[in-house]
């Protein structure tokens, strides 16, 4: 299995409350992006893999766990590890953290291979190999 993807993200206006603190729903925002990131890194582009072979993943299950907020400005960190790829699922574990302290957030993330018609369907034979 390859090694856990980190990926930066800081904390804009947008980001957050009328408190000043990140508003809960961009947590899944950020974990996106890295999951995109981490993909890309790892050489798979996944606007090719849409238009070949039809090929897109869909998050099928989120458990989330928001421990402490992060706050306008912040410098974060997007740690995503994949658990296991098994068949049409990828099983990922997800934390965010100011950079050098404990987690703010942490998720179990559960993605499914979709094809094209929105049917499960196989994940990549390269990419159970990256990530299996």
């Amino acid at each position: 299995m390859s090694a856990a993807h980190r990926w930066p993200v800081r904390v804009y206006y947008e980001d957050t409350d009328l408190a000043g603190i990140v508003y809960y729903a961009n947590y899944l925002r950020f974990i996106e992006r890295a999951r995109t990131e981490m993909l890309r890194a790892a050489g798979f582009d996944q606007d090719a893999m849409r238009a070949d072979p039809g090929l897109v993943f869909a998050v099928r299950k989120v458990d989330a766990d928001y421990l402490a907020p992060a706050r306008f400005d912040d410098m974060l960190k997007v740690t995503t590890e994949v658990l296991r790829v098994s068949g049409a699922r990828i099983v990922l574990r997800q934390s965010v953290a100011r950079t050098g302290e404990k987690a703010l957030f942490t998720a179990e993330v559960t993605l499914v291979a979709l094809d094209n018609q929105g049917r499960a369907a196989r994940v990549p034979a390269d990419i159970r190999r990256e990530f299996g």
